[in-house]
Order: C-alpha cells, then sequence, then structure tokens
C-alpha cells in the first residue's frame, strides 16, 4: 500500500501524520506502522505518527502511537501538529475545533497562519489531574507535591499530574542535560506508576520561566513534550516557584502555558511547522 503522509515538527517533537478518515489504515495494525514509519534508518523517522479518524463525539479523532508501537493517550506537540494538519488538508472548516482523543475532548485553536500553512496554534488542554489514583500514581494522598521516591538507590521529590497522561515532574537547582537519559528510564518504569509515566527534569529561572528535560514513554528522550510543559507549569506553580503563566524552554524550543483560575483549563501555545510531504510504501 502506497501512503500520503506529512511530516511534521512541534519545536522538535517530530511526527508523520496520516489521513485514516476512511478506515483504511486500520487493518494494517497501528502499532506495526507506528514502529516501521517511524525508525530514523529504514522508515520516514519520527517520535510517533498520529492519525486522522472519525469521530461521533467531536468534529474529529485523533489517535497516537509512539515509535515503539505503544499508544499514548494524547500529545500537546502532536495536537499542535494535528490541529495544522487538519487545516491544511481541509479536513474541517474553519480554525477552531473539537478533537477527540483517549484523554477526552481537546479544543486546539489556529492563531496565526501564512500562505506556507498554519505556524502557530493555542492548544485549551482542559483541566490538570492531581488525584494520585487517577494519575496513576500509588501513593496516598490527595495530591502528590513532592513525594519522595526512590529508583536505583538514588531518592528524587516527584510532583505527579496528569494532563490525560502520566507525568513525573522533578525540579534540580541546576539542569546538565544528562538527567533524562541517566535517570528517566527507571523512573519511567517505577512501579509507582503502573501506567509507567513520563518523566520531566526542571530547573526553575524565574517565577515565569522554566528550563525542561524530557523522557517520554515510549519514545525516550525528545527535543520537546507538551503535555510535559503543561505538566510542568502545574507543578511548579503547586510548588509555589512560580505563576500561573510560564514560559517553559525545552531542547526544541520555548512554549508559553497559561493555568486559568477561572476555569481550571490550561492553554498551551507554541508553533506547529511542515518539514516536508511525501508518499511511502508499507
Amino acid at each position: 500500500m502506497v501512503l500520503d503522509f506529512a511530516k511534521m515538527e512541534g519545536i522538535g517533537n517530530d511526527f508523520v501524520l496520516l489521513d485514516d478518515m476512511d478506515g483504511a489504515l486500520g487493518a494494517m495494525g497501528y502499532p506495526a506502522l507506528a514502529r516501521k514509519l517511524c525508525d530514523r534508518r529504514f522508515g520516514v523517522g519520527a517520535d510517533g505518527i498520529i492519525l486522522a479518524l472519525p469521530s461521533d463525539a467531536c468534529d474529529i479523532g485523533f489517535r497516537i502511537f509512539n515509535s515503539d508501537g505503544s499508544e499514548a493517550e494524547m500529545c500537546g506537540n502532536g495536537m499542535r501538529c494535528f490541529a495544522a494538519f487538519v487545516n491544511d488538508r481541509g479536513l474541517l472548516a474553519g480554525t477552531r475545533f473539537t478533537v477527540e482523543t483517549k484523554a477526552g475532548t481537546i479544543v486546539p485553536e489556529i492563531i496565526e497562519a501564512t500562505r506556507d500553512g498554519v505556524t502557530r496554534v493555542c492548544v485549551d488542554m482542559g483541566e490538570p489531574v492531581l488525584s494520585p489514583r487517577k494519575i496513576p500514581f500509588d501513593v496516598e494522598g490527595e495530591r502528590a507535591v513532592s513525594v519522595p521516591l526512590t529508583a536505583d538507590d538514588r531518592e528524587y521529590a516527584v510532583t505527579a499530574v496528569s494532563m490525560g497522561n502520566p507525568h513525573a515532574v522533578i525540579v534540580v537547582d541546576r539542569l546538565t542535560g544528562d538527567e533524562p537519559v541517566t535517570f528517566g528510564p527507571s523512573i519511567e518504569t517505577h512501579p509507582l506508576f503502573p501506567l509507567k509515566t513520563n518523566v520531566e527534569f526542571v530547573e526553575v529561572v524565574s517565577s515565569s520561566e522554566v528550563k525542561m528535560r524530557v523522557w517520554e514513554r515510549g519514545a525516550g528522550e525528545t527535543l520537546a513534550c507538551g503535555t510535559g510543559a503543561c505538566a510542568t507549569a502545574v507543578a511548579t506553580n503547586l510548588l509555589g516557584l512560580t505563576g500561573r503563566e510560564v514560559k517553559v524552554g525545552l531542547k526544541g524550543g520555548d512554549l508559553i502555558i497559561a493555568w486559568n483560575e477561572s476555569d481550571n483549563h490550561i492553554l498551551k501555545t507554541g508553533p506547529a511547522t511542515l518539514v516536508f510531504e511525501g508518499r511511502v510504501t508499507v
């Protein structure tokens, strides 16, 4: 089968986007398709694949599979790319629409576009989940803020947040850049996270700016993680280190995260860039 695809990136987090509105790709098996297309030597190369699907509940459906074939509930950077893809391909009219995901309904809005396509998207990520039981994170209490966690004989202070997918946010005095690869795998698979977890290492620059490095569940270290940036903004606010709007600096670029006090929703604003379009035989 020959597939048309778009390769897109959101501050370095890259994806292969596919139109499966007719359901033809489902028979191939999405996990196997993800492993094949995401291979950086024998495939297109990406952190994951994203599929546009029909939805009975929303304007359109969204599914994402990591490079290892595992399915994620949602992806913030991927959602911006998805919104641009949907708009550029004419799958929906308008600049704001509802998207059905495994993490619930997400509402992206295109806020900047040029003749070459969408360049900037704001995504209403909904409300953060702070209950450990719902994250899930197997500890007691209503919130998991600065919880001691031991992995590989090293103790961390973890603040756990779900943005539809689990995150373990760890504040450090100073980032070296080695933290994700060195410490991420053992925390990702820690038994207190029954569904595994994404892991964010964070250096607070000021009350309105942080730096973040990430180890993503099922993908390893990536240049950026949108849901991780949202979880980081929530965690650092709960720890009293930042305000409700913060610039999150990642390897691939910056995201602006605002946690609205009025409705508890998180707004994430950042770029979405088309790298190239192509056709691939699978």
